[in-house]
């Protein structure tokens, strides 16, 4: 009797474990909305600016203006857990990964060209973004940097296949499709990474 009610205790706390994301990420739920505004936006406006990724220049100034987009979107949502550091890693980073990645593929439109472009991209944005949760004491901040290259290149497949004839407008970044993938990945991760965290403003 005793080893019955033990165990249904002891069931209950590892239920209790594996659930205890799910209060986190009701309360992340502004950041797939954020995902899913920001990243068209900040494409558009890039675009505006830009006219395509195919050259050096234009994939610093277009991967900036996107960052920069991306990232203020991305902090309003994680503005109770992290600082405005966020901007300055996404910003930062995205500047160096899609100069890297667009290079990398010499400014091809290929579906390979824009998985790999986006992962190096995502190596880029999620590096430092990882250290931005570090800094804040986030446990398992490294799987975050782990995740977000395979999750832009996946944002860049699904856009390869809804927006293919835009594919040659060179944008700096996928497009509403793959930014609902994207989001909805990177929330759920999100919501495990934050779920010992108490929420409180960041300095």
């Amino acid at each position: 009797m005793t080893s019955s009610v033990v165990g249904h205790a002891g069931g209950g706390d590892m239920t209790d474990a594996r659930d205890d994301w799910k209060p986190v990420a009701r309360r992340l739920w502004v950041w797939p909305v954020a995902v899913l505004v920001s990243f068209p936006i900040g494409g558009f406006l890039a675009d505006l600016v830009v006219d395509g990724v195919d050259s050096v220049g234009a994939a610093l100034v277009g991967g900036f203006i996107t960052g920069v987009i991306i990232g203020a979107a991305e902090w309003f949502a994680l503005r109770r857990l992290v600082s405005w550091l966020w901007i300055a890693a996404t910003s930062i980073g995205m500047t160096a990964g899609l100069t890297a990645g667009a290079a990398a593929v010499d400014y091809g439109i290929g579906r390979g060209d824009l998985l790999l472009m986006g992962a190096v991209t995502g190596i880029g944005v999620g590096v430092l973004q990882a250290l931005v949760l570090a800094r804040h004491r986030v446990s398992g901040a490294f799987w975050w940097a782990v995740t977000n290259p395979v999750a832009w290149a996946l944002g860049w497949l699904v856009t390869s296949y809804v927006i293919s004839r835009n594919v040659k407008e060179q944008f700096t970044i996928f497009g509403a499709s793959g930014a609902i993938v994207f989001g909805v990945l990177t929330w759920l991760l999100l919501a495990v990474l934050f779920r010992e965290t108490e929420p409180k403003a960041a300095g």
